[in-house]
């Protein structure tokens, strides 16, 4: 698309890789906070999300897993469910899922050269061209709309809430995980600033469920619902939660809401899948007992401890032991080290990360260091990726305060060289850790499941 005239240069969408090419050719407009331009490209389609149920969840950390429990739980309990999330793991299709499979590559081709003459309109007005996540949602819309008529749409946000495509949508329940430093540059850089953008998801009189816990986000968080007089389920108030058991196969959690309590075991490993759980359990639960939606207690059960995410404390298969995790800001690395803590801790741990250019990863440090004997450096497949030379000045600067004394340090920008060194230096005793940017843990997760048709990005 020339971006001066908004014409399309593209050629005509005649497979598969081309509706995707189109999509992702859409990526150097960049992330643009604002609802207009999908509004007016909605407008032009009829409104088709005005026909849809949508549980939207936002939150800085969880966002995925609490839409796996959700789908997994409703999917058990007899409703058919759509789940929109990003970044996707492994193809392009994986954002757009209909009862756990992924959107057919033909449908996504057919709802695109729907969609192509559309964008073309919206970008010749003063509005400009939409972006690679404006054309993906309304992709979304149309597939669930239109395609499939699921019960109800799982709906994760792409980035904060308040200006996010996602919030196009009026849900029938709203959902914050949690606040945390991430996206500083867009959302803000106080928890107060990002629990504004992330309070933006909650619409009149739509209940909202949250696991917030700093004081400040709390407050903020409350004012909006009562603002927007909409019942609000806080973690710590109308329900409590609690890890009752753990070992190297899961875990327990017990459930105390406003309608009962519960007890709930998990395959999703760490403790913070219990916060996760909580929170979408108390979503389900307002869903059954002021909207109809009818789960029986032993589907519910099922349904958690099936719900499965990939690259989130996620094992993989055979020897040595290597576990990946998309643990890429400061609160998720600080649940990463309590994982490992909590589940591995007499082993040495052989840890391999690699960053998106950002200012937090030192905080990360702070938190994974003091576990950590081996480090191994490396960079994502990714245009702003971290170079890794930067990423050591960084350790070597919190050298003295947070690393073991024998800490061995590794630079290898080549992550497929970096993941022959971890298997390498990983004994069978030993704990290997690939953690980082969702972007490294997509090629490396392909990589050691021999996944041919991996595609990666956001």
């Amino acid at each position: 698309m020339d971006r001066t005239t908004g014409n399309s240069t593209a050629a005509p969408l005649n497979t598969y890789h081309d509706a995707v090419a189109w999509i992702n050719n859409l990526i150097p407009f960049g992330i643009r906070p604002g609802l207009s331009r999908i509004e007016l490209l909605l407008s032009k389609l009829g409104n088709p999300h005005q026909h849809l149920k949508f549980i939207h969840v936002a939150g800085t950390n969880g966002k995925g897993s609490t839409c796996a429990f959700l789908t997994s739980a409703l999917r058990q309990s007899g409703y058919d469910v759509g789940t929109f999330t990003s970044p996707y793991i492994t193809k392009f299709t994986n954002r757009f899922q209909y009862n756990g499979e992924d959107i057919p590559e033909e449908t996504l081709l057919m709802l695109a050269r729907r969609l192509h003459p559309l964008v073309e309109e919206v970008a010749e007005t003063e509005l400009g061209s939409p972006t690679m996540f404006e054309v993906a949602t309304a992709l979304a819309i149309l597939y669930y709309a239109e395609v499939c008529y699921p019960d109800v749409v799982v709906w994760e946000t792409g980035l904060g809430g308040r200006l996010d495509v996602t919030n196009v949508v009026t849900p029938i329940i709203s959902v914050i995980t949690n606040i945390g430093m991430d996206h500083t540059d867009i959302l803000g850089d106080t928890i107060s600033q990002i629990a504004t953008e992330k309070a933006g998801i909650i619409k009149p009189g739509v209940p909202v469920v949250s696991l917030v816990e700093q004081p400040e986000a709390i407050q903020v968080i409350r004012e909006v619902a009562e603002k927007q007089k909409s019942t609000l389920y806080l973690a710590g108030d109308q329900f409590t939660y609690e890890q009752v058991q753990v070992n190297k196969d899961g875990q327990k959690l017990h459930f105390n809401g406003p309608f009962r309590e519960l007890d709930v075991e998990l395959t999703l490993q760490g403790k913070h899948q219990c916060a996760n759980a909580a929170g979408a359990l108390m979503t389900l639960e307002v869903l059954r007992q002021y909207m109809a939606f009818y789960m029986e207690e032993e589907d519910l059960q099922k349904g958690f401890r099936l719900a499965s995410w990939a690259g989130r404390f996620e094992k993989v298969p055979g020897e040595p032991l290597l576990i990946l995790d998309g643990a890429h800001n400061p609160e998720g690395a600080e649940m990463l080290a309590q994982s490992i803590k909590d589940l591995y801790p007499e082993r040495k741990l052989i840890l391999m990360m690699g960053m998106l250019e950002n200012k937090h990863h030192k905080l990360y440090f702070e938190h994974i260091l003091p576990l950590v004997d081996t480090l191994i450096l490396t960079e994502p497949d990714f245009r702003r990726k971290m170079d890794a030379a930067q990423l050591k000045n960084m350790v070597e600067e919190l050298r003295p305060s947070y690393a073991k004394p024998n800490l061995d340090i590794i630079v290898e920008p080549s992550w497929k060289q970096a993941l022959s060194l971890l298997k390498l230096r990983t004994e069978a005793e030993d704990l290997g850790v690939v953690s980082g940017t969702l972007y490294l843990i997509a090629d490396v997760r392909a990589a050691l499941l021999h996944q041919t048709d991996s595609e990666k990005g956001w």
